[in-house]
């Protein structure tokens, strides 16, 4: 891997991190545009700058990361389902799923078909808009029934952060406090994922390799530090419709232009 597709992948990763669109869908698809060689390194890549976007979490929210012990402790509760299925099944993500472009494929498409049909059925149902508008308030059975969904997002392509805020919709969370959930929630399950990765995988990378993962690891974490700021503007006054389109124009893009191609 060059400098340069490490800086365009960190840039892919900040600003999808956080986006219902699916940040390692986007990333397995950017390698293959580049043509990046598929290799342990470019998996463990893949997982470790999401922790960099990740971070710029831990800077915007620091007070409220600091001072909320007990929000903390929701967001450690729906950190479990995630961590005990992460582990489980982390040979099976590393060998099968994170090198499949089909999968990936899909699963941006029919993640797509969900949140319009999820935004459009949301507005004629006001019960489920919300009523919870504090992360605060979201109580602990709510937490781990999030992290619960959160857990599907195993599968490359569904999107961590789309699952999370769609669930906590649905449970009639207030959209503003999901959305800032599903940021806090990302911080010990990138932390976990990227730490887990790092422990099996360091030994075999070089120097270089090193050099190439810090790039990625920084310009993911100041690009994803713009794309939080804007999604808290967004949600004001948009729902994710846009969001579910993208994804189907992407998931048709790639396969027509690189899959079948």
């Amino acid at each position: 891997m060059t400098i340069l597709q490490a800086i365009i992948l960190g840039i892919v990763e900040g600003v999808t991190e956080f986006l219902p669109v699916s940040s390692t869908g986007h990333l397995i698809l950017t390698s293959k545009l580049l043509g990046v060689a598929d290799s342990n390194f470019l998996k463990s890549f893949e997982i470790a700058i999401q922790f960099g976007a990740i971070l710029s979490v831990v800077v915007l929210y620091f007070k409220k990361i600091l001072l909320s012990g007990e929000l903390w402790k929701k967001v450690l509760t729906a950190f479990l389902p995630t961590a005990v299925i992460g582990f489980l099944l982390y040979k099976v993500l590393k060998t099968y799923l994170l090198s499949n472009s089909l999968l990936v494929v899909w699963s941006l498409a029919i993640g797509g078909v969900a949140l319009i049909i999820f935004e459009w059925w949301n507005a004629k149902k006001t019960q489920f808009r919300g009523s919870d508008y504090r992360t605060e308030n979201i109580d602990y059975k709510k937490s781990f029934l999030v992290g619960l969904v959160q857990s599907l997002a195993i599968i490359p392509g569904v999107s961590r952060s789309g699952a999370t805020i769609i669930g906590g919709l649905l449970m009639g969370i207030n959209r503003q406090a999901i959305v800032e959930f599903s940021f806090l929630l990302a911080v010990p399950t990138m932390a976990a994922a990227t730490g887990y990765d790092l422990y099996k995988s360091a030994g075999s990378f070089t120097f270089g390799e090193f050099h190439i993962l810090a790039i990625g690891f920084l310009v993911s974490f100041f690009v994803a530090w713009a794309s939080i700021k804007w999604l808290l503007y967004f949600i004001k006054n948009h729902t994710f419709i846009w969001f579910g389109v993208y994804r189907i124009v992407i998931a048709l893009l790639f396969y027509f232009l690189v899959i079948k191609w």
